[in-house]
């Protein structure tokens, strides 16, 4: 069973890769918590896999939140793995998730980071199409060997790129931007936008409604995943001023999906 979490594709894809090659289900973690859906039968032989994006050097909250909150049904001893997608590193992710894993008596037995075309348009821009080509061709590759590790079920094997300064940067900088970086406030639609409704309904927190017409996002409930922004046809949606020329990004898999 493969639980996952996605804003714009990068660990959708990964995700139904790995259920592919495993013949496993797939379970989409914002979805979940949407319908308070915490209790899972794992068959026997069954892996248990958590496919999720970096956020700012560690889980995003709502997949802490999730692991923790999670109730697992199985016969014998499960293997656990997890994968995290990436800009450019991971920090001490794989450290922070194995923390909730072992709070619901868990154990994590391999992880791996996988760098794929960053969405975080806050700070970055959108890669050019090339290198979009050549970092998915690239991600593909290595989600091939993590599904023969996964297959092999090799145990206390990690292969993440936790970076220059990761710890500082998961311990120090993540909880500064979940207590400031996460607010809804400075979203806002320009003139551009249609009133089309594809920002809320691609939501997975459920944090946007249309009202008259115009995307109204609510407080406290944002999990930051850019999906919102990205998605939007006609470029409308604006976070702070710092957005507007950063170009967009979607994985090419969740442009079919959606």
């Amino acid at each position: 069973m493969v639980f996952y979490f996605s804003g714009t594709g990068n660990s959708y894809h990964v995700a139904k890769k790995l259920a592919e090659g495993l013949g496993e289900k797939m379970i989409d973690m914002a979805r979940a918590t949407r319908e308070d859906a915490y209790e899972y039968t794992l068959k026997k032989g069954e892996k248990l896999g958590f496919v999720f994006p970096v956020h700012a050097w560690a889980p995003p909250q709502m997949v802490e939140q999730f692991v923790q909150r999670l109730e697992l049904y199985y016969e014998e001893d499960v293997y656990t793995y997890a994968v995290c997608t990436c800009g450019q590193s991971a920090g001490e992710t794989m450290s922070i998730l194995e923390a909730s894993l072992e709070a619901n008596d868990l154990s994590l037995d391999s992880g791996y980071s996988v760098i794929m075309p960053d969405n975080y348009a806050v700070l970055f821009k959108a890669p050019s199409p090339e290198t979009q080509r050549h970092l998915l061709r690239q991600a593909d590759e290595i989600v091939q060997l993590i599904l023969r590790a996964v297959k092999l079920e090799r145990k206390d094997f990690f292969r993440v790129k936790k970076g220059k300064g990761g710890t500082f940067l998961s311990n120090v900088v993540n909880p500064l931007f979940r207590r400031f970086a996460t607010k809804t406030k400075p979203f806002y639609p320009t003139v551009d936008c249609i009133g089309c409704g594809i920002c809320a309904y691609v939501c997975p927190s459920g944090c946007i409604k249309m009202t008259a017409g115009v995307p109204v996002w609510e407080e406290d409930h944002c999990y930051m995943c850019m999906s919102c922004l990205q998605h939007c046809p006609r470029q409308a949606i604006q976070y702070g001023r710092g957005t507007a020329n950063k170009g967009r990004y979607l994985h090419p898999d969740y442009r079919k999906k959606e």
